[in-house]
């Protein structure tokens, strides 16, 4: 922690602008969205991609799976991703840990992501004890503060392995027991509405350091995060809910998490049907066979997704998904879905 005045004020100066979390109740993006698709390129695809993610909506059957990778919550979409939990638009949620824990459950703690900028020295920077998402500033002091809150809720369960969802539903408790210092976060929200928050790589993230903070402490008896698990679970989730679609933000283990559970489910001798709705929005190259850059149709080869109803999204998601979601938003067919809550079936 900075203790010099000097280093405090310089300090201040770069932290001085909150990151604003847009609002997609706020603006109504239907008109945009059906001009779009009467154009070309990424406009059209976004437009066909909000006609899918709305069929999911209008679909009694199909349940709808958010995967979230990147760094799209730091940078405004926060509220977006709670909101649609809060509208009852998505019926479960699979992330990485930063998405959920350095930004979501960070900002729920009452701190703030910062706008900065992508030309400073980022020696300086560490000098200051900032760190730097593109042109976004975090105070390192403050998420250190998040990493002791990790280790507090740790401390406080039973010392066995764990799944990510059954500890994010404690971290929602944690916020709901007066924690919170912003409401409405992710996590609290899908807490409150019984929605289950996976995270495939939980440790990669503030929790990380969190529960090691924690089984330091408490070498003999500590709880551990069971990966396995969790895959269980989420496949599980699938068995149970029949129909489903996917809106993915960016790629990586989230998006494969959350398409393998088909094949898991198959390997189990319990097939179900592909996902039969999916959305990506990525801005991953498909020509080096990464996970997050993949399309959608060769997902079909491994028998995870259907091609019927799938579109890639090659844009930044943060200059997309508000109008998507926005568009979804006062379309209204969320007003007619049957709430899920199936945070209910792990007991």
């Amino acid at each position: 922690m900075t203790v010099n005045p000097q280093i405090d004020s310089q300090k201040d100066a770069l932290l001085s602008t909150p990151i604003e979390h847009i609002d997609m109740t706020s603006f109504d993006a239907r008109e945009i969205i059906d001009r779009m698709a009467k154009m070309s390129f990424t406009s059209r695809d976004l437009a066909r991609a909000a006609e899918i993610y709305n069929a999911m909506l209008a679909d009694k059957d199909c349940s709808i799976i958010l995967t979230l990778a990147g760094s799209t919550s730091a940078g405004g979409c926060m509220q977006v991703y709670a909101d649609l939990i809060k509208y009852n638009m998505v019926d479960a949620v699979v992330a990485t840990g930063a998405s959920i824990v350095d930004m979501d459950f960070f900002e729920a703690l009452g701190f703030r992501h910062y706008r900065g900028e992508t030309g400073v020295d980022d020696n300086y920077l560490r000098g200051l004890a900032i760190d730097r998402i593109y042109d976004t500033y975090i105070d390192e002091d403050e998420l250190q503060s998040c990493d002791h809150a990790i280790a507090e809720i740790a401390d406080s369960l039973p010392a066995r392995p764990h799944t990510s969802r059954e500890f994010i539903r404690a971290m929602g408790a944690y916020l709901a027991s007066g924690k919170a210092r912003k409401p409405g976060s992710l996590v609290q929200t899908a807490y409150e509405n019984e929605v289950p928050v996976f995270c495939p790589a939980f440790t990669d993230s503030s929790a990380g350091f969190g529960l090691v903070m924690h089984q330091d402490r408490n070498p003999e008896r500590h709880l551990t995060i069971d990966s396995v698990r969790d895959f269980r679970e989420l496949t599980d989730l699938k068995m149970e809910a029949g129909t489903t679609g996917l809106l993915m933000i960016g790629g990586g283990a989230p998006k494969n998490f959350a398409q393998d559970t088909v094949v898991c489910a198959e390997m189990l001798g319990k097939p179900v049907e592909m996902h039969k709705y999916a959305v990506q929005i990525t801005v991953a190259d498909v020509r080096d066979g990464a996970c997050s850059s993949s399309t959608l149709k060769e997902a079909s080869s491994w028998g995870k997704v259907d091609t019927a109803m799938e579109q890639m999204v090659f844009a930044e998601a943060g200059s997309v998904i508000p109008l998507l979601a926005s568009d979804a938003y006062h379309r209204g067919d969320w007003k007619g879905r049957r709430q899920r809550r199936f945070a209910s079936i792990y007991g």
